[in-house]
């Protein structure tokens, strides 16, 4: 499954109070703060609501191999 790499690149100083807890929602604080999610239409819509202040990348996911020792 693939991931998304969400970055808070504008404040959420003066938004409207939805957009606030949108932001924070994501896992986002700070400005350039990033927070990886897993991609689903749940994230995808919190990121269209607030796609002027974060900006989202796809990101492949690492599977982890496990070793035989």
């Amino acid at each position: 499954m693939a991931k998304l790499k969400i970055t808070l690149v504008r404040s959420i100083i003066g938004r409207p109070e939805t957009q606030r807890k949108t932001v924070r929602s994501l896992g986002l604080r700070k400005l350039n703060s990033f927070s990886i999610l897993p991609d689903s239409p749940t994230i995808r819509g919190q990121i269209h609501k607030v796609e002027h202040l974060v900006k989202a990348e796809e990101i492949a996911d690492e599977g982890k191999v496990a070793l035989d020792k």
